[in-house]
């Protein structure tokens, strides 16, 4: 089997195995389905890690078309593969997550309705992840960004009963088309400029076009390359949830919790960080794009930390930290150290979808309450849920050794050494961040394994909200019930997924940031960016680099931020009760919890615009222009006409005798005249 095939069968084992579920799931069963689909992925993940090892190995790394899809004006476009050390590497972290994730929805799901769709969607999603990875061209990247955002659309409004989900779904949906259009608009640049779509063609030809102009307004050039990135990112701002379009990702976890580790940790959310690291021959010529980008990162990584504070829904938690950790890895862009944002994207994927498989098994545990002021000592009924979580709750905030601390270490290193000139601040960002991060992560840990057993108090109270539509579930715990461990298929995927969070870091950090193990596939201006040079001394040796942490002050602020959680929330709970008075006393509570007003500006302003736009539109311009003027208008003219001539229409013989002769008179009258 040639390699050609190879690639062509990653997208469709899923594809096929997502139609089998989808459109035969009520046929052939529960069963069946899942087998399929999980089937579909495991072959896709086979081959993916075949293929990386093939090209780590020395294999060729491949850039073709398979076909072309339609030719307009000169412009092929094309469906293809450009399968290199990159596109290999994402491919083994979509495909291993999105395996973890379907073995773990059989326990999740065992009791949903909607078994086999959901199976479908998951699948489906694993296949247009794998078609805008792989692609070579922007059209089939455009198709790949657009179905990701359809099938997360389908799966955030899973339980399409619940008013919360389908309002979150449609969020999602809309906050995507604005990050969108920038993408698009930046693409159609692309093609006006450079005039071709494929990726090999447009890198060849940007130098170029590196002093370009393009005239928005009049009178006021702008550097064509920096306008293209610009818009490219901001379709990343979307898709990758970067503030002020970040609004969509924590209310998506209205969905099922597998599709929040699938969606929210290790994919879909990174296709944004995929797309800048690919395009790096053109980010790398522009300054203003990069500074932008950086700045953009810093204010997601250190202000959406500060909202996972606050969360007391499990889940919510999480997903401000993926908004947090999303931010690290867009600075790391910005500081043109984009191998690093990709290997954060990588170790990320891995202890983020731990956790938020680990948060769903304590839903499970809990009878699907998610508030963590309801849990407590769970640590003794819930071994490996706890133990894994603890593993990524410690990758997270960047423990040495473990998986997220050479990541996120290497991101403040790559920004310190950043000469643009917003790097101050994002430096100052991701090492406050630090902080942020290591105190909710722990809030979150010590509130639902350790202390108080706060469910025996609660046992009168039945309350939750992850519900699944169609059952008489009750929510919490009931009388006689004790939260429990999760079945096997729960376990394996968290234990799995616990491995990588451990060692991934140390394995990797060499080869990815020190090697050359993104030798042309990377693109960096050396002369004017460093940052990547000084990143590359320390991540040589991935023992010296763990020994030297424990002087550093990103270390000691992480280990603040776990002991300043365990002594507000185990210790003494009077601390926290206190800050929050004060808090909520000159009003900062109120901000967090309304999410810097966000949600508001976009309802009140935006959507309350568009929408008064829209009847100033309907009334004044269709009802009145339109119908009342021109449509009503015409016949109203035509009307008046016909009420004059009516009058001459009188039926009588002689009055028709009478203006025959005058018409004869007239014409007499006229050709004498002209005649003689």
């Amino acid at each position: 089997m040639d390699m050609k095939s190879i690639y062509l069968l990653i997208p469709l084992a899923p594809l096929l195995g997502s139609l089998i579920a989808g459109l035969f799931g009520w046929a052939i069963g529960r069963r069946a389905a899942h087998v399929a689909t999980i089937s579909g992925v495991a072959v896709s993940f086979a081959l993916s890690a075949y293929t990386l090892n093939y090209l780590l190995n020395g294999g060729e790394s491949f850039n073709g078309n398979l076909y072309t899809w339609l030719s307009v004006n000169g412009v092929d476009l094309n469906i293809g593969f450009w399968v290199d050390n990159l596109t290999a590497m994402m491919m083994c972290v979509v495909t291993f997550v999105s395996l973890m994730v379907h073995i773990y929805t059989i326990g999740y799901m065992h009791e949903d309705p909607g078994y086999q769709r959901f199976f479908s969607y998951i699948s489906l999603f694993t296949f247009s992840m794998l078609m805008l990875v792989m692609s070579n061209n922007f059209v089939q990247l455009f198709f790949g960004w657009e179905a990701v955002g359809l099938v997360s659309y389908l799966l955030i409004g899973f339980w399409f009963k619940r008013p919360t989900a389908t309002f979150a779904n449609l969020k999602a949906f809309l906050v995507n088309r604005v990050g969108d259009l920038g993408f698009l608009l930046g693409i159609g640049l692309v093609l006006a400029h450079f005039g071709s779509l494929d990726y090999a063609a447009v890198f060849a030809k940007a130098p170029e076009l590196k002093d370009a102009t393009i005239s928005l307004f009049a009178g006021a050039n702008w550097s064509l390359i920096t306008v293209t990135c610009i818009l490219l990112f901001i379709g990343a701002m979307g898709k990758s949830a970067q503030f002020p379009l970040h609004v969509w990702l924590p209310d998506s976890m209205e969905g099922p919790t597998p599709i929040s580790a699938l969606i929210h940790a290790a994919t879909m959310v990174t296709a944004g960080i995929f797309m800048v690291s690919r395009m790096s021959p053109l980010f790398e010529m522009s300054e203003t794009a990069l500074n932008f980008v950086l700045v953009i990162g810093a204010i997601t990584a250190l202000f959406m930390g500060f909202l996972g504070i606050i969360q007391n829904d499990i889940k919510r938690v999480v997903a401000y930290s993926t908004l947090s950790q999303l931010g690290y890895m867009t600075v790391a862009l910005g500081a043109s150290a984009y191998s690093v944002a990709v290997f954060h994207l990588m170790t990320h994927a891995f202890f983020k979808a731990l956790l938020f498989l680990a948060a769903g098994s304590v839903i499970m545990g809990m009878h699907h309450d998610q508030d963590i002021r309801n849990m407590g000592g769970l640590r003794k009924y819930m071994k490996i849920t706890w133990i894994t979580s603890l593993i990524g709750s410690l990758a997270l905030i960047g423990t040495p050794f473990l998986s997220g601390f050479y990541s996120k270490d290497s991101i403040i290193l790559a920004v310190e050494a950043s000469k643009l000139p917003g790097a101050g601040f994002a430096y100052f960002a991701v090492v406050a961040g630090v902080f942020v991060t290591a105190f909710y992560s722990f809030r979150m840990y010590f509130l639902v394994f350790h202390g108080k057993e706060q469910w025996m108090q609660k046992k009168d109270h039945h309350h939750g909200h992850d519900t699944h539509d169609d059952h008489d579930h009750h929510h919490g715990l009931g009388p006689n019930d004790k939260p429990h461990e999760s079945p096997w298929v729960v376990t394996l995927p968290l234990a799995l997924l616990a491995v990588p969070s451990l060692v991934i870091g140390a394995i990797a950090i060499g080869p990815m940031l020190a090697g050359d193990f993104f030798k042309n596939v990377i693109f960096i201006n050396h002369e004017t960016h460093g940052a990547m040079e000084v990143v590359a001394e320390h991540a040589h040796d991935w023992l010296h680099m763990g020994m030297h942490a424990f002087v550093t002050l990103p270390f000691w602020l992480a280990v603040a931020g776990v002991v300043c959680a365990y002594v507000f929330y185990m210790v003494k709970p009077a601390i926290p009760a206190a800050f929050d008075r004060f808090f909520t006393s000159i009003g900062v509570r109120k901000l967090l919890e309304e999410k810097y007003y966000m949600d508001h500006l976009y309802i009140n302003v935006f959507t309350a615009g568009a929408r008064a736009l829209g009847t100033v539109l309907w009334k004044v311009g269709d009802t009145l222009l339109i119908d009342g003027l021109v449509v009503n208008g015409a016949a109203k003219v035509v009307g008046f006409f016909s009420a004059i001539i009516r009058r001459i229409q009188t039926g009588y013989i002689y009055h028709y005798a009478f203006a025959m002769i005058i018409g004869l008179l007239l014409m007499l009258t006229w050709l004498v005249k002209h005649l003689y």
